[in-house]
């Protein structure tokens, strides 16, 4: 299938999911959809097009956390924050939800994630830093995206390029992707966090990227 047919899929996904009874659920599911038209538009090169359905996403992520989303419920601001940064936004609303949220006080490592990346968006490199290498602790975790936050917050040039390999080799062994959009959606942020920090670097030609 091409970029531009799974773009076009996910639309009337959307589309249709928009007819139906908006509840928490469907919200989310209409902002994985229009997640996953972002980066199928992304990956054909059509970024303005991109950008607008990826804004879509995250505001359908924010409503469905309003609506009555369970409290543990962090993917959500996380893929807010990072449709928002696909988009080449300022994602900052989105990172002081999940910190106000409680994110960085949870024991979940998902809730420690959205924090991280809340205090990378918001130039907190200190905080992120520290709850990155606490992920890095954990065995629940992925140990490269922890790594990777942790270059990321010390804008490490050296680490930051062998961080963000392993991270972009993850993804290629991947089976599994939401919405079966096949994207290192996680190497484009952390590039955009590190490109805030001069410290981005130029990634090898992968499927996996635009």
């Amino acid at each position: 299938m091409t970029w531009e047919a799974r773009a076009e899929a996910a639309i009337a996904r959307y589309r249709a999911g928009e007819m139906r009874g908006l509840d928490q659920r469907q919200l989310t599911q209409l902002g994985n959809c229009a997640w996953a038209a972002g980066l199928s538009l992304l990956m054909a090169g059509r970024g303005d097009e991109s950008a607008k359905w990826l804004r879509r996403a995250a505001g359908r992520y924010r409503e469905s956390w309003d609506a009555g989303a369970p409290p543990d419920s962090w993917g959500r601001p996380i893929a807010a924050m990072k449709a928002l940064l696909l988009a080449g936004d300022d994602a900052s609303a989105m990172a002081r939800w999940a910190l106000d949220a409680g994110a960085a006080d949870t024991d979940s490592p998902i809730g420690l994630y959205a924090a991280a990346l809340a205090f990378l968006v918001l130039g907190k490199d200190v905080e992120a830093r520290t709850v990155g290498a606490a992920l890095r602790d954990r065995d629940d975790f992925p140990q490269a995206v922890a790594h990777a936050v942790v270059t990321v917050a010390a804008s490490d040039r050296a680490g930051y390029p062998v961080a963000i390999g392993h991270v972009l080799d993850s993804f290629e062994q991947r089976t599994e992707f939401l919405e079966d959009v096949p994207v290192a959606d996680t190497v484009l942020v952390l590039q955009a966090l590190a490109r805030a920090r001069e410290a981005a670097v130029d990634l090898r030609a992968s499927s996996v990227l635009p």
